[in-house]
Order: structure tokens, then sequence, then C-alpha cells
């Protein structure tokens, strides 16, 4: 089938590689003039680099991403409340990686011009909406031209035209009050450097991970992180922007933080480009599909970064959406798709909500007052572990049966 996706992102190319590995001709319409490799670090869980090995990139990506070994939860005092394994020896069939959106993006971006030809993206073409009927859909552009396909998916992000088409009534974001600083900074790395952390609570919390293979093997670490606060008068949602240049004066919230490994101060001040952005999502869709048209990724389900899993499950809609369409071409096998993802996204989505896995740092801010508290003597591991494990069943990440 003749088949176009909004949207050049993540979900986007994903989709494309998938789409084109069973036959189909795959054309791509991203509307930004020209593509770079924008954006700090993002998370591959197990499953969803399971996608991408299965498209021949897993060389590649340890090559530019690192494998992370677990992910450790801490107070702010520094205590290790649990450190949950994300490495194959841990059990996983695939690693997870982190690695720098910009990266991936453009391996991809590469992958499907060698693949699909050198003009299977076009830039600069912003999808407006579409009309369709029982023989095609026609995909209209804000130049007002338009293209005919047999379907069409929409990958096109937050802001998803197509999810507005589909859904004209639908409300506005949804905030719960959050807002994030975000930056990178090459520096000496921390743990093994191959450890990821989360520290804090739900109103002061900060993430730090590596996701550069390339500055690991040069002895460095080029170290995202995110920095979240709760505000009481939180800006509106729809004036988000993810470029958004960031101010400094929340760098002093974090100065009682205590990490035995590394200076959060320290690594704040020391980044040179921080930007700021507000933690959102959608409510859940009813519905996805309308005849020769679908949704994938952030388009169908937004959702707040707990558990960094956003890519991820853009990924695995990809491959989903694949695999419907080889069993079913046409209309009947997008909602095929549809039946199978919209689910998992929704219980992900409404999971993140309630913190997701991150709820092991509430659990221990409520139980631990001070430095010198033993987390052993406060929460069982079998509390620890049973938050870990509805996780990765909700997100669908398990690990393989011993």
């Amino acid at each position: 089938m003749k088949i176009v996706i909004a949207g050049a992102g993540i979900g986007g190319l994903t989709a494309a590689l998938c789409l084109h590995r069973e036959g189909h001709k795959v054309e791509l319409f991203e509307a930004v003039d020209e593509l770079r490799p924008l954006g700090v670090g993002i998370n591959l869980m197990p499953h969803s680099s399971g996608v991408l090995h299965g498209l021949g990139l897993g060389d590649a990506l340890d090559e530019m991403a690192i494998r992370t070994r677990a992910i450790e939860y801490r107070t702010r005092f520094g205590h290790l409340i649990q450190s949950d394994p994300r490495s194959v020896e841990a059990g996983f069939e695939f690693p997870q990686y982190s690695i720098h959106r910009g990266e991936l993006q453009f391996l991809l971006l590469d992958t499907v011009r060698a693949r699909l030809g050198p003009d299977a993206v076009t830039s600069g073409k912003i999808v407006t909406g579409f009309i369709q009927d029982d023989d095609g859909v026609r995909v209209k552009f804000a130049d007002g031209t338009s293209h005919g396909c047999d379907l069409l998916i929409g990958a096109d992000g937050f802001r998803s035209k197509l999810r507005q088409q589909l859904h004209p009534d639908e409300g506005p974001a949804h905030y719960e009050g959050t807002m994030m600083w975000r930056g990178a900074n090459l520096q000496a790395p921390f743990a093994d450097g191959r450890t990821m952390f989360i520290a804090g609570d739900h109103n002061v919390k900060f993430v730090c991970y590596p996701i550069s293979g390339r500055a690991a093997r040069d002895g460095k670490a080029l170290l995202n992180w995110v920095a979240e606060l709760r505000q009481d008068q939180p800006r509106a949602a729809e004036e988000a922007d993810w470029t958004r240049e960031g101010g400094r004066d929340f760098i002093a919230r974090f100065f009682d933080f205590q990490m035995h490994d590394i200076d959060i101060a320290a690594l704040l001040r020391s980044t040179r480009q921080i930007t700021q952005y507000p933690m959102i999502d959608r409510d859940p869709l009813p519905w996805w599909t309308q005849g020769r048209v679908t949704l994938l990724g952030d388009a169908a389900h937004p959702m707040y970064p707990m558990g960094a899993n956003g890519a991820s499950q853009a990924i695995v809609d990809a491959q989903a959406l694949a695999a419907a369409l080889k069993a079913q071409p046409g209309p009947a096998g997008l909602l095929a798709y549809e039946s199978v993802r919209r689910p998992v996204t929704t219980a992900v989505v409404l999971s993140n909500r309630e913190t997701g896995p991150e709820r092991v740092l509430d659990i221990a801010a409520a139980r631990v007052k001070g430095p010198d508290d033993r987390i052993e003597d406060l929460i069982s591991p079998a509390e620890l572990e049973a938050v870990a494990a509805n996780y990765r069943q909700v997100a669908g990440f398990m690990k393989k049966a011993i």
C-alpha cells in the first residue's frame, strides 16, 4: 500500500522502517523546514530497543548510546532506595539504552533515506488535515496542496493537527503543576558510567544519566539531567515550548541534595544551555482510528516522562502497526493496531500520572526524615519490587522467563 506518515520524529521514522520492511511504499512529511539533531537525553526501554535491533540498528545503538545498567531511586540525602536493573544480564532480552534524542532521530532518518530513498522524507511540509472516502485519503497541506495515499498515519506529535481533526472537541492539555528544567553537560563520569538515578520526591526531583557512548570511550560522560519542581502558579500548558530557555533560580532548591558520587549543584552551574518545559500530557482518547487514518506516538498518547517511556511506546506502536497491516491490509489493520496498542498506552498514561515506578520516591520521602535513617529499617524489598514489577507489566517490558 501507499502510506503517508505525518511527522518525521522517532515514532514516524520507526514506523516508516517497519512498514517498508513489509513491502509498503511509505512517504513522510515533516513540518519543520530543516531537521536538526535537537533535544537532550531519552531512554529506550528493552522492549523498544528490541524493535530497533530487529531493524538492524543494534550495532549503531551500541556505538552511540549507553547500555543502562540500572535505574537507582534515591532520597535527597543520598540513600539508595532501590536499584532496578535494566541490563541484559538482569534477564531482559535486549538492553535499555540512554541516548541523545537528536542522535537517535538522525540514526533513524539516515536509515530511512538509505532504505526508502533520499526523497522519502519531505521537510517544510505542514500536514493540516485530510479528506477520505472508500478508495483512499487525500492529505492536505498548509501550502494549499494535497497528496493521495491509501492510509495516513498521524505521527505529528503533541500538537497533532490530525488528532485535532479526529477529535475537534478535545479539551486542553493536562498539567499537574510540575516544571522541568533540562540540560546536558560533559564532565567526569559518576558511579560505573552506566547508572541512571532519580532522587527526591514528587515535589522536588532530580534525574541524571549518561547518554553518549563516544564520550564514555574518551573517559568522559555526557550527563543528561532533569530538575523538576512543583509550582503553585504554573504557566499555561498550551504555551509550552520545549526549546524555551530556562533561568537558573531553581538551582538553589537542589543545594541540599547529598549524592555520594556527584555534586548536583556543580553540575547545574556548569551546564551552559538550560531549557524549561512544563510536565504535560493529554487525556487518553476513546479511539484513534477513523477509516483510513490513525494516530501513533505522542499524537496518540502523550504522557508524563515518568518511567522514561514516551519514545519507547512510540517505537512499539510502529512495530505493532506494521504487524497489524501485514495480517489485515487496509482500514481493518488500523483498527487491529489500535485494539492492541490503545489499551496499553492508556494504562501507561494513567500510571504515569500516579508517578509510575517513581512512587518508591514518595514512599521513601514519607518515612525517611534524615541522612542517618536506614532504608532497610523503613521499607521492605518486597514493597519496592512490587512497584517496579507492576510498572514493567503495565509498560510491557517484562524480563525473560527463567
